[in-house]
């Protein structure tokens, strides 16, 4: 125990040296992204899940240089946008037209429900699969996108997750047939079904309900004689099962593991779609890219208010922390010092009281005006966020193990 004990803490002293190289060299705040760690959890995602398809949600971080590194390991695509499609796109633009269109159409699903009619259009050029969800969608992409692929989008429960997403996506599952009828009276092809459980799911049984949702309806579709699939290179017919993302991250010790989901996600898959003719594919964001980023920050002002010291950062909730807004996330500020803590309020650097990073984090209250802060498993739904108000620009970028 004390020779690991030791280690531990060389390595820690290791990284917190490193950390403060990078923030010399660029300046606060920096956002430093390790792409091995990419990798890694992109490994595990792939080995704990061997018969899941893996598209990285770029909405999550969508920086080129994590896309590109993504493209590399073999990683298809979930986006959200136009824009996040032509991020993926510049990765395959210098493939031969064949093989371009292969990709996106193998690797790239436009996983929002709503699209404009101006992007169908767009979308419509590259036959992409698209997500919907209503019968409004349904007659907009007759119209404007008659040869994408479809996968209809139905809404499970979200209990226990950090995001819920059921109230604004997903069609009931009682209606979901009569949806995949009138796509196929449209003329539409309908491909497979989708859920999302919400984001950092903590609940399992969210993925076993909506797995249960998921047979029945294609039972149903099948008793009704409605089509659903596609043919594979292989020529078999196959059908998609998107079981979205909400794949836990170890933020905290009480979160829940991730093996211990895969094994019921595997046992499940194979219980209720025996006949092996489902394509199951998953949308994984924060799994891939959270604990992969770091961000370094500085103390610009100090004060004592209602006797408690406080400490204004050069990053706050309109930046890289805005993660704790939109995703109910906390990212606990760490000193480089040692000492005794207390309890501190930190603060971001624009004029607006909303900009709180913490009034509880636990810092040493002897940290001076330009010492260094800094926070952990944050590359997941923060600096995508990032804003210019009060003319603060977003961090730095620093690249690692690229």
């Amino acid at each position: 125990m004390i020779i690991i004990n030791v280690n531990i803490t060389n390595m820690i002293e290791q990284q917190n040296k490193i950390l403060e190289k990078i923030a010399q060299a660029h300046g606060t705040p920096v956002f430093i992204i390790d792409h091995e760690k990419i990798r890694e959890n992109y490994r595990e995602f792939r080995e704990k899940l061997p018969d899941v398809q893996a598209y990285f949600a770029v909405k999550a971080n969508s920086n080129p240089e994590i896309i590109k590194t993504m493209y590399d390991m073999g990683a298809s695509f979930d986006v959200a946008s136009f824009p996040e499609f032509m991020l993926v796109y510049d990765n395959i633009k210098h493939l031969p037209e064949k093989e371009r269109q292969d990709f996106i159409w193998d690797k790239i699903i436009y996983a929002n429900t709503i699209k404009p009619a101006e992007v169908l259009a767009k979308l419509n050029e590259y036959k992409i699969l698209v997500t919907f969800d209503n019968i409004e969608e349904l007659r907009k992409i007759k119209k404007h996108a008659p040869d994408v692929g479809l996968v209809l989008r139905i809404r499970v429960p979200n209990t226990g997750s950090m995001v819920e997403l059921s109230s604004k996506f997903g069609a009931h599952p009682g209606e979901a047939v009569d949806l995949i009828a009138e796509a196929v009276n449209l003329g539409l092809g309908v491909e497979g079904i989708s859920f999302h459980v919400g984001s950092q799911c903590n609940n399992f049984d969210n993925y076993s309900q909506a797995l249960n949702f998921a047979s029945s309806i294609f039972k149903e579709a099948e008793l009704r004689n409605y089509q659903i699939g596609f043919i594979d290179k292989e020529g078999r017919k196959r059908k998609i099962l998107d079981i979205g993302g909400g794949f836990p991250v170890k933020y905290t010790p009480d979160v829940k593991s991730f093996s211990v989901l895969c094994r019921k996600l595997n046992s499940e898959t194979k219980r209720l779609f025996p006949n092996g003719d489902i394509q199951v594919i998953a949308e994984p964001g924060r799994f891939m890219v959270a604990t992969a980023c770091t961000l370094i920050t500085k103390i610009v002002g100090k004060a004592v208010r209602d006797g408690k010291p406080c400490y204004y950062l050069d990053d706050g909730v309109y930046h890289t922390f805005s993660g704790q807004v939109f995703d109910h996330q906390h990212y606990p500020l760490h000193s480089f010092k040692d000492g005794e803590t207390k309890v501190c309020a930190t603060f971001g650097p624009t004029c607006d009281a909303f900009d709180t990073i913490s009034l509880a984090d636990e810092l040493p209250e002897y940290l001076q005006i330009d010492d260094l802060l800094y926070a952990e498993n944050i590359g997941a739904y923060t600096i995508a966020s990032t804003t210019y108000f009060n003319g603060f620009p977003p961090p730095k970028v620093v690249h690692l193990n690229k």
